[in-house]
């Protein structure tokens, strides 16, 4: 199955979720700049339209405050460890984080063939993950942990896609950030956005790159306060470091790239510090 060929022929996406009911439980004591860091790990179950959707919800249960959150869309394999891994990385910030299953009971793609299978949808019809990520946050603003004023999104490739178009649609986020994510989708209407964008792109995407200037150009055409980030030799998938053992397997042309990560991470940051407010 030519990677490519599948890639480029999906035609546009976005995604969203709906509420209820908590799962298992797991807590992990480490010690931080002196202070104990207690991360806490609940698996949790949201329905909408009567399809269950099963998260993955983090946080300091040592801290009692409340804290901005982060949601994590994965990429179109689905929710898996490595958007869990993120989850868990933000808890450690110090935020709450939540992991989004767009594709309803874990559902995961094994191979380009069935990632495209499941991601097509969104791409068709980028309202429809707007709804799934709303489902989400609903589900979020549940936890008492959570500053429901400060909430951002940030998503990884098809999860960058529904995290642009969410915002460009008028989800209520302070922020979201796209790594190596596709950049098309539904117009930019100014109007409608509340959610300040910082896309990370990798400049060696082969998938994206023809993308940049349309959106580029539409963003500057609406108006829109956006933030650009571009890193050199980072293909797509430059942050997931399963990305160099997926290229050869399937033979897609990604890899992964650590000073591209390492970078993109402490961009994200800096733009979390930007647009929470104390």
């Amino acid at each position: 199955m030519n990677f490519k060929l599948i890639l480029m022929s999906i035609i546009t996406g976005s995604v969203a979720a709906v509420s209820c009911n908590n799962g298992s439980t797991t807590e992990t004591n480490t010690q931080k700049d002196s202070a104990t860091v207690a991360i806490k790990e609940d698996s949790v179950s949201y329905t909408l339209d009567g399809q269950t959707y099963k998260g993955y919800v983090v946080y300091d249960s040592a801290n009692k405050d409340k804290r901005p959150g982060v949601l994590v869309v994965h990429e179109w394999w689905g929710l898996n460890d490595y958007s869990r891994s993120r989850a868990r990385q933000l808890a450690e910030l110090g935020y709450i984080a939540m992991a989004v299953d767009m594709f309803g009971d874990g559902k995961q793609g094994v191979d380009p063939a069935a990632a495209q299978a499941l991601a097509t949808p969104y791409y068709k019809d980028p309202t429809l993950s707007k709804t799934r990520l709303d489902a989400a946050l609903n589900k979020f603003k549940s936890y008492p942990q959570l500053d429901t004023a400060n909430v951002a999104a940030i998503g990884y490739c098809f999860g960058g896609f529904v995290v642009l178009n969410a915002a460009k649609l008028g989800a209520d986020l302070k922020g979201v950030v796209s790594f190596h994510g596709n950049l098309s989708g539904v117009p930019v209407n100014k109007q409608l956005l509340k959610a300040k964008i910082l896309v990370c792109h990798g400049e060696a995407d082969e998938f994206v790159n023809k993308e940049v200037e349309p959106f580029k150009k539409a963003m500057d055409s609406a108006g829109v306060d956006y933030t650009f980030k571009s890193y050199p030799n980072a293909t797509h998938a430059f942050t997931n470091p399963a990305a160099t053992e997926n290229g050869k397997k399937f033979n897609m042309p990604i890899e992964y790239n650590a000073a591209a990560d390492t970078a993109s991470w402490n961009d994200m940051k800096a733009f979390f510090n930007k647009i929470f407010t104390k």
